[in-house]
């Protein structure tokens, strides 16, 4: 069950002049399933992505970095769902090839100008016959308002799709900003099974956009977690088409500061779909970690306490059990942290303080809390002025049995 996912109505999703889609059935794994997505880029977009830093990198995300850094001006992509080409070795390389060659001959570009994407099952050969069979359908539907129909041609084992548009006024010109992403279980991005894919009309200098995609990251799918398992595929990317007038050369432009922070605001909603979606989720937790010495410090005791499963089965369980977040903070790993210096409030209720329980803290304010579909945990180190937070969920019985079953 999502929680408070909102999805957009179809006429609210705003088409990006310069990037057509394309969405059809190829059969990867099961039948009458929309598992093939191809998108068309209009020639001089530029293209930037960051990618899983797994060290078992499918092969597909192997075949993005190499084609973005030919530098030959990407022109298309191609996205299946059902199997990941992960673990796949020099064969799954060149299914991966064998996809880009077969798109690129359908529309008149070079193979290196094509980024592959899979998601799905790990360990499995992609079948490569039945996708480039179903590219001329793919290519055929090719069309700037399929953004709905690709953002459920990426689902794997999402219940919802997870699309976000808008457009703002920026320098005199309308800016279209789209996008969508996927993912549900195996989440927690390391990117210097999660794809986003965010486009826009506004025109962005290639070397900046390589910095400016990174920068995206860092502030969305680099800030959230599921179950703290780093999938083999997660890849973001980022499509300028400069279709709308509006070009951004440097970061000193005058108009780049609102372009990037609209970016970014795109970019947070499309990661907090996923934890809003995530497998058997119940709860959205914001952890929010304040007065840390460095950022790398304050995102230790978050993530330590996002990924801990015992602080995620008491919100699950809605059971004020609020010593295992003071266990996980403990054992985030500060050598010299001061624990009476630490305050923990559960939305606006104080819990601890002076390195214990709150005297004024009452077990009927923290199970209220507790029950709400949406909390924060707001954590106070007491050691500067750094902070940073994360996104995650709870676990549920839902979130077993759904990876129980994946593969049937």
């Amino acid at each position: 069950m999502a929680v408070n996912l909102h999805i957009p109505a179809e006429t609210d999703i705003h088409p990006v002049p310069g990037i057509e889609i394309g969405v059809t059935e190829a059969g990867v794994r099961k039948a009458n399933r929309r598992d093939l997505t191809v998108f068309r880029l209009a020639p001089g977009s530029s293209v930037a992505g960051v990618f899983t830093q797994n060290r078992f990198r499918a092969a597909p995300v192997q075949l993005c970095e190499r084609h973005l850094l030919a530098g030959q001006g990407i022109r298309a992509l191609v996205i299946n769902t059902g199997n990941a080409n992960a673990g796949t070795g020099e064969q799954g390389l060149a299914a991966a090839q064998a996809t880009c060659v077969a798109l690129a001959r359908e529309l008149d570009v070079t193979p290196e100008q094509v980024l592959p994407f899979s998601t799905g099952v790990i360990l499995e050969q992609l079948p490569v016959d039945r996708i480039t069979a179903a590219l001329p359908a793919a290519i055929a539907g090719l069309g700037t308002d399929n953004w709905f129909s690709a953002a459920h041609g990426i689902m794997t084992t999402d219940t919802l799709p997870k699309v976000h548009s808008v457009r703002v006024r920026i320098g005199g010109h309308e800016i279209t900003i789209t996008g969508i992403s996927k993912g549900a279980g195996m989440i927690r991005p390391n990117m210097a099974t999660m794809l986003g894919f965010l486009g826009t009309d506004a025109g962005i200098a290639q070397p900046l956009l390589d910095r400016l995609v990174r920068e995206l990251a860092d502030q969305s799918f680099n800030r959230i977690t599921v179950d703290g398992d780093t999938s083999t595929n997660d890849s973001f990317i980022v499509i300028a088409s400069g279709q709308s007038g509006l070009h951004i050369d440097s970061a000193d432009d005058a108009h780049y500061t609102e372009l990037r922070d609209a970016l970014a605001q795109a970019s947070r909603e499309l990661a907090q779909k996923i934890v809003r979606d995530a497998e058997g989720a119940t709860k959205f937790i914001t952890v929010h970690v304040e007065e840390a010495a460095t950022t790398d410090e304050a995102l230790q005791v978050a993530y330590s306490v996002a990924h801990s499963p015992l602080v995620k089965t008491a919100f699950y369980a809605s059971d004020p059990n609020l010593g295992r977040i003071l266990c996980a903070i403990g054992y985030a790993g500060i050598d010299d942290l001061d624990t009476t210096k630490l305050r923990l409030w559960l939305d606006d209720v104080l819990v601890a303080r002076d390195g214990g329980r709150n005297p004024d803290y009452r077990e009927e304010d923290g199970q209220r809390v507790m029950q709400q579909p949406e909390i924060t945990v707001r954590i106070a180190l007491g050691r500067g002025d750094v902070s940073d937070t994360v996104y995650t969920c709870d676990f549920s019985h839902e979130y077993v049995s759904i990876n129980a079953d994946y593969r049937s």
